[in-house]
């Protein structure tokens, strides 16, 4: 009698060219999301005249999508864990577009704060699921340059919201206009999220892609993911709600602090989108070349902490301090993410990039209205652009406290600890 043995499935890893064509078809449905989040910051004087809402009001539609996610991001990322990138993917893009819709059904303050919660439901953990897809199709490649792509087809989608006003001017002549087109790019979360599912559909019969079992979460495990773990979601909070808020005001800011037309402004606010495209990609390749990433993110840290002093007591051009401000927003993130695929087993990585946005948006929900009722409080307007300057010192130090952690990151990876933040490169052997 002839004993068989069990011969195993050993498949090719996806060729590097389908790799990208993931990358790029995924990151499409990102520029969908990110168009319609910066979608409300250009329209923030036309919400004011024309709806009579306050600058906490404003806030408020920011801040109301992070709220559920202060729950639901970590509800999103097992159920990634759970049931897999692809279909998670697809059912946050329909989120997505339906919030969209239901902002720009009515100009009620109830309604359209409903419609961004909604998308919000959908946004963030959408961008988890996308995040965990790339560190499932790219770790121990070329992950951090990957990462620096997605931001920036990503970015695509907020330097266009933010520049609405030039290409799309005639739509801000009401509230609704400007909407009803964010609708139309929030396809794009459906659209993107559908062609990644096929093409990965049918990778999956053909090539090895990586680890597909899931454990079952544990709840105490979330926090048993270690103290870099830890210091990276730290650096995360302070660095995103010095970022998001700001961008939240700042069309208004630029517009009656500093004399700018709203297409001044909205572009102005864009530099920092449009340097943080450029340059994520290529800061993402140059720490997959050299390590080196928990220095590189206290050298991000130390870029944000004058820029917004220099905005609220200084005449230098606007251009110098965002610019500073758009390298920050590059280096950091390009950083960052892709950092935590190096602390975190692959198995629970949606759970950790789903725990880690979770506690951000608890900071972009906080901060969103911290800085709307700080500029009501001291009154803030043309006739007052100093009732800005307060706002301006809570995101500077938030800033320093950036610094601090990835600095304490710093010393963590180069001691007895470390997990080869600073040492693991592309020419680094993946066992």
């Amino acid at each position: 009698m002839t004993e068989l043995e069990t011969v195993p499935d050993v498949r090719p890893e996806p060729p590097k060219a389908l790799r990208w064509v993931v990358l790029v078809l995924i990151s499409l449905a990102m520029f969908g999301n990110y168009y319609v989040y910066d979608s409300i910051s250009p329209l923030a004087d036309v919400l004011k005249a024309q709806l009579g809402y306050s600058d906490a009001n404003i806030g408020l539609l920011n801040a109301i999508y992070s709220f559920p996610n202060i729950v639901m991001v970590l509800i999103g990322g097992i159920i990634i864990d759970r049931i897999g990138t692809r279909q998670a993917t697809f059912l946050f893009g329909v989120l997505c577009f339906v919030g969209a819709t239901l902002t720009a059904v009515s100009g009620s303050l109830p309604m359209m704060a409903m419609g961004r919660l909604v998308f919000g439901l959908g946004a963030e953990s959408l961008i988890v699921a996308v995040t965990t897809a790339i560190a499932k199709w790219f770790k121990g490649k070329e992950l951090s340059f990957a990462f620096g792509v997605n931001l920036t087809i990503a970015r695509l989608g907020s330097f266009a919201a933010l520049n609405a006003p030039s290409w799309a001017a005639p739509a801000y002549q009401s509230w609704r206009w400007p909407l009803l087109i964010s609708v139309g790019f929030a396809t794009f979360c459906i659209t993107g999220a559908l062609a990644y599912w096929m093409l990965e559909k049918r990778a999956d019969d053909l090539y090895d892609l990586g680890e597909a079992k899931t454990e079952k979460v544990v709840w105490g495990d979330l926090f048993k993911f270690g103290t870099s773990y830890w210091l990276v979601v730290a650096l995360c909070i302070t660095f995103y709600s010095a970022i998001f808020p700001f961008q939240t005001f700042a069309v208004k800011f630029f517009m009656e602090a500093h004399g700018t037309t709203r297409e001044e402004g909205g572009f102005l606010s864009s530099l920092l989108t449009l340097f943080a495209m450029i340059c994520t990609p290529l800061f993402g390749l140059m720490v997959d070349k050299v390590g080196k990433r928990a220095l590189f993110m206290m050298f991000g840290s130390l870029m944000l902490v004058p820029v917004y002093l220099v905005m609220a007591y200084t005449s230098v051009p606007l251009i110098v301090p965002m610019a500073v401000m758009g390298i920050a927003f590059s280096l950091i993130p390009a950083v960052m993410w892709p950092a935590v695929a190096y602390l975190v087993d692959q198995p629970k990585l949606g759970t950790a990039y789903g725990l880690m946005t979770m506690i951000q948006n608890i900071g972009l929900f906080g901060f969103n209205l911290l800085i709307g009722w700080a500029n009501d409080h001291w009154h803030a307007s043309t006739a007052n652009p100093a009732g800005y300057t307060p706002g301006m010192w809570m995101f500077s130090t938030l800033g320093i406290a950036g610094l601090l952690f990835s600095w304490m990151l710093r010393v963590r990876e180069t001691g007895p600890h470390a997990h080869g933040l600073e040492t693991i490169t592309t020419s680094t052997p993946t066992g």
